[in-house]
């Protein structure tokens, strides 16, 4: 590859440190961007941003390139954070990683670096890009168990287009070798988790700031009244803990086997304001053969053609960290809309959570489950 002027999303961690190495070593022109996108808690003990951008500074300084502080907090406020709320208020769980990727890492971020006179932008996520006459694909990483593919499922071919990902091809093993090897100061950094961009907090503290929280009933699947709720929007299906009816005993035979001890939430009732737990890991009201998502985006910018090979060949996941299930699919014309329908019943299907659909090790776009 030619040397190319690339700017690279530094965020004080391990990937995207070695990422901006592994350039800087390829002979490019590698410039670093801090993005700095939450600033509602600065005081926070949970809020790392400000020792996040030290140690992004400190690798910077090690590779020998420049780095800029950038504040997206406004973009990520009102194009991120709002629908996150929103999603929850209506009784959904959404994923904000993938609409922060959607919205600022490769939207904001990239206009921004484009303005910088980038050729390329590149950040650290384990993902693969390859140009195939013209066209553009995202792969899963090389890594399995650190593949994002799936959070990267909306990215256009414009975006795809001008973005590099070092180290898709590596396994993190590898990444942490080359960032010893290197001497970069984030080389035994642990991973970060949480909220893209707002970190690792209390979620139903942090929540109850910003919804309001109505208590309601907890009924089991014959109807049976068996607690009481904080308010609906702080519950997602499949939820184990935190439920508040732990200590509750099983009341004559339950459906679905498995273990008998342990609730989880079913379903949401809006309407009603009503939670419903079911006991038993495989209860069949967990259990779903098919799904329709919504809001749809293609990486080609169309939905597979039905009838193909390749269309009933896919697979897909529901949840990150999910095996690749078989599916078959059906879009609508426009590509908007679409329908999954399993070989094997998958389990809590979320709505407001993404459905991705792969072919092979090809991500091929994906949307959000509405049921």
């Amino acid at each position: 590859m030619k040397s190319q002027r690339v700017v690279v999303g530094l965020s004080g961690g391990v990937d995207s440190a070695v990422t901006a190495w592994l350039l800087k070593q390829q002979g490019h022109e590698v410039v670093g961007i801090f993005m700095k996108n939450w600033e509602a808690d600065d005081g926070d003990a949970y809020c790392a941003s400000n020792l996040d951008f030290v140690d992004a500074a400190a690798v910077a300084d090690v590779i020998g390139i420049e780095i800029e502080h950038v504040n997206f907090a406004a973009d990520y406020k009102d194009r991120v954070f709002a629908e996150f709320l929103r999603e929850y208020q209506a009784g959904r769980t959404p994923n904000p990683d993938v609409l922060c990727n959607a919205e600022i890492k490769f939207k904001a971020f990239l206009d921004h670096a484009m303005r910088l006179g980038a050729e390329k932008i590149a950040t650290g996520h384990y993902a693969r890009v390859r140009e195939r006459d013209g066209r553009f694909e995202l792969l899963k990483g090389a890594d399995p168990l650190k593949d994002q593919s799936y959070f990267l499922h909306r990215l256009t071919q414009a975006q795809l287009s001008r973005t590099l990902f070092p180290v898709g091809e590596l396994p993190k093993t590898e990444v942490r070798r080359i960032a010893t090897t290197a001497c970069l100061p984030v080389a035994a950094k642990k991973d970060s988790t949480g909220i893209c961009f707002i970190g690792e907090r209390p979620f139903r503290e942090f929540l109850g700031r910003y919804l309001a929280n109505t208590p309601g009933p907890i009924v089991d699947d014959r109807g049976r009244s068996i607690g009481q709720h904080v308010g609906l929007s702080f519950y997602t299906l499949g939820q184990r803990k935190g439920i508040g009816i732990g200590g509750l005993k099983a009341r004559g035979p339950m459906r679905g086997g498995g273990d008998h001890g342990a609730w989880f939430v079913a379903r949401k009732d809006m309407a009603t304001n009503t939670l419903v737990a079911v006991q038993g890991h495989d209860h069949p009201w967990l259990l779903s053969n098919h799904l329709h998502a919504e809001d749809a985006s293609w990486v080609a910018g169309h939905a597979p053609a039905a009838g193909t090979a390749a269309a009933a060949a896919l697979s897909a996941k529901t949840r990150y960290r999910q095996q690749d299930a078989a599916c078959g699919l059906s879009a609508d014309a426009a590509g908007g809309r679409f329908e999954l329908r399993f070989d094997t019943p998958q389990w809590a299907v979320t709505p407001g959570q993404s459905a991705v659909v792969y072919d092979g090790e090809v991500c091929l776009g994906g949307g959000v489950i509405a049921g």
